[in-house]
Parts: C-alpha cells; sequence; structure tokens
C-alpha cells in the first residue's frame, strides 16, 4: 500500500489521528507532497514511516527545505508518481509536470483540498491536509497494490477517520 499526504503545516508533530497514521505506519511507501512547516514535523512522519518521499512545500522551514527537493519521482510496483508541491499553471501546468517525468500520476499538495483529476495523460492527486482542512474535509490518500493482476490499482482519498472521500482508478503500465 502507498499512503499519500500533504500540508501538515506543525510544529508539534505529524498530526495523524485514526485512519491516517494507521496507513502511514503500515504503507510500504508514504509520499508527502510538502509542508510540513517543521522539522519535528518531518522527523515525526520519518519515524512513523517505513519509506518516506517527500518534498517541501512554500510553508516549510529553511531547515526543511535544506532536506527535502522541490520535486521528485517515485517508482513503486509499475506506477511512476511525480511529486510536487505547488505548480504554476493550474491543471494544465500539473499535467505538463507530469508529461516531463513521464508519471503515471502527478501528487501534489499546497490547496488543502482532496481531489483527483483525470487527464488522459496522467492522474493528477491532491490528497488535501489531513491536519489543517483549511474550509475544506481533511483528507488523504491510500492506493492499494495487492491481488489485482489486472493491471488496475484501486485508490481512495479518506478522511482521517476513514470516511472516503473518494475513489479512482490506476493503470499500471
Amino acid at each position: 500500500m502507498i499512503a499519500i499526504f500533504s500540508d501538515t503545516h506543525s510544529n508539534r508533530g505529524h498530526e495523524l489521528e485514526g485512519e491516517a497514521l494507521a496507513a502511514a505506519r503500515d504503507a510500504d511507501v508514504v509520499i508527502h507532497a510538502g509542508d510540513f512547516t517543521s522539522t519535528v514535523a518531518l522527523e515525526a512522519f520519518q519515524n512513523e514511516c517505513e519509506r518516506l518521499f517527500a518534498v517541501h512545500g512554500n510553508a516549510d522551514s529553511a531547515a526543511v527545505r535544506d532536506r527535502l527537493p522541490t520535486a521528485r519521482v517515485v517508482e513503486e510496483d509499475g506506477v511512476r508518481f511525480a511529486v510536487t508541491h505547488r505548480r504554476d499553471g493550474g491543471t494544465t501546468g500539473l499535467a505538463m509536470f507530469g508529461r516531463s517525468r513521464d508519471a503515471d500520476v502527478v501528487v501534489s499538495g499546497h490547496s488543502h483540498r482532496p481531489t483527483v483529476v483525470e487527464t488522459g495523460e496522467c492522474l493528477l492527486l491532491n490528497p488535501g491536509s489531513h491536519a489543517d482542512p483549511r474550509g475544506n474535509r481533511p483528507g488523504f490518500a491510500v492506493i492499494e497494490f495487492e491481488g489485482d493482476d489486472s493491471g488496475t490499482l484501486e485508490g481512495q482519498l479518506l478522511e482521517p477517520n476513514g470516511r472516503r472521500i473518494d475513489g479512482f482508478e490506476i493503470q499500471r503500465e
């Protein structure tokens, strides 16, 4: 399983609870699209996750920015994820970012709004913010990799308590 987070915005820790905390602990890979805000939050995530792949966001401290890239590519079980916090140009800009990295999925943050958009070229996934939703539903995403030989992977946007926001599919190459 892959668990995907963004926009923690904390000086206290990871701010994970309920199903979000369980997903971070149980995931084979955790992707975070930036705005931990503090090294305390970043290190708390690192302590909970077996493998964390993260980027920094616009609200991250200099110490966090020094430790994380602005963008990265993560490949897991036949799926290529391009990860960034924010890209100018909206949906088009994110799709171009994904295309330039031959991505199946673009993971981004910044808006604090859990959303999934299928562009035809790649899936655009913003998990929202599990800790600081700013008027949106709190959110994170999970993608299940086991038991599917069809090449289709099932993903969900969830609230930290496990309530489903939306579902999506990813075609494995």
